[in-house]
């Protein structure tokens, strides 16, 4: 065999690359274990693989999990290109998802502060966006919510507060 012959051969992906490949396989592995069942319903898995996760998830030891994950990593290095693209599709809209509850969670607690801290210019502001509203409700969780805070108590009246926020329904737009 001739170093030309070997030149123009293509010897597949370096060792490098395929480490990288097997440990991002690893990291996908570590993901769906750590997913909750209704979402782990949502990811296009086989029965086998799904079984595995599900063992992953069950096992409490944390060497013995280690070791069930990359069990699961090694049967997912299995699957096709494509099957692997569309499990981290799922995960990635499941990720983009809880972002954007979380975001929606943040404006609600800083609405509930801005009430509790503006008053009723806050409260009118807030009637305005959401008019089905309780004000009546609001000013009194509200009221209560301070007399908490100044008498150094649980917070129970700011905790249903924001549960009435949460569970307001927006004016309805002009689409």
């Amino acid at each position: 065999m001739s170093t030309d012959e070997s030149d123009d051969e293509f010897l597949g992906p370096s060792r490098s690359q395929q480490r990288r490949d097997a440990l991002a396989i690893l990291k996908l592995a570590e993901s769906l274990a750590a997913l909750s069942d209704a979402q782990l319903a949502r990811v296009p898995l086989d029965d086998n693989i799904l079984d595995e996760v599900r063992r992953a998830r069950a096992t409490t030891q944390q060497i013995a999990r280690k070791r069930q994950i990359q069990f699961v990593a090694k049967h997912m290095r299995r699957l096709e290109d494509d099957e692997i693209a569309a499990i981290r599709l799922v995960l990635d809209s499941d990720r983009q998802q809880s972002n954007r509850e979380t975001a929606s969670l943040h404006q609600l607690e800083a609405w509930r502060d801005r009430l509790l801290a503006e008053g009723d210019v806050a409260l009118d502001a807030w009637i305005t966006l959401h008019p089905t509203s309780d004000r009546q409700q609001m000013r009194m969780l509200m009221r209560q919510a301070k007399t908490e805070a100044d008498r150094q108590k649980p917070p129970r009246a700011a905790r249903e507060l924001f549960r009435l926020l949460r569970d307001a329904k927006p004016a309805a737009s002009d689409e």
